[in-house]
């Protein structure tokens, strides 16, 4: 009799067991998207999955592609300045500008290689075939050449206006990001790119007095 009482209980204990995987399955059957907008439940999500998979998406990767060359072109710019710029404010922002870009620029390249995504080449950043569609505000090479033929206060003047240029295209690609990226790390990036480099355009637009 205990026997089969035990069995009784084996046995709605193994049912109750299907039925609760059941509800789960059920439950964890919806796309990437909705897991991870439960911060709950994406232990169980990251169990089954490499960590390089999901919370990212096609945003994310065009973000990452696109700002890294990019952000390559505005260190290449900022070091001219310390040789070539008259300006002690030039000088100063274009040193700010390389203490923030490096670090992203490595930061970036992490997302792509943790995604299994191809990081572009240092020698891929020829300013005039990148997707500039894509990337707006890139120097062409005659304008990169003529930056660096240009020194004292013709110097600060190209920099600062070409500089402008390339963050509004720098922002315009972080808008998009924030707009249609699912990885919240990339989405914070974009944020503080917004509000790093529309603070440096005002800057620069006062030392042009433009503003």
């Amino acid at each position: 009799m205990i026997r089969k009482h035990s069995l009784v209980r084996r046995s709605a204990t193994v049912v109750a067991a299907g039925a609760a995987a059941l509800v789960l399955a059920a439950c964890g059957g919806g796309d990437s998207d909705s897991a991870a907008g439960h911060g709950g439940h994406n232990a169980a999500a990251s169990a089954s999955a490499p960590a390089s998979q999901g919370q990212h998406n096609a945003a994310d990767v065009a973000f990452a592609k696109g700002m890294i060359p990019h952000h390559r072109q505005a260190v290449e710019m900022a070091g001219l300045a310390p040789e070539r710029a008259q300006s002690a404010e030039v000088k100063s922002l274009a040193a700010d500008i390389k203490k923030a870009q490096d670090p992203e620029i490595e930061t970036l390249s992490g997302w792509l290689t943790s995604w299994g995504e191809e990081v572009p080449a240092e020698g891929a950043m020829d300013h005039s075939s990148h997707g500039m569609d894509d990337m707006g505000g890139m120097m062409t090479d005659e304008e990169m050449t003529g930056l660096e033929n240009a020194s004292g206060k013709a110097f600060d003047t190209a920099f600062m206006e070409l500089m402008i240029k390339h963050h509004e295209g720098a922002v315009a690609m972080a808008k998009a990001e924030q707009a249609d990226g699912a990885h919240g790390p990339a989405k914070k990036m974009a944020g503080d790119i917004i509000t790093s480099q529309n603070a440096e355009i005002e800057q620069m637009k006062k030392l042009l007095g433009k503003d």
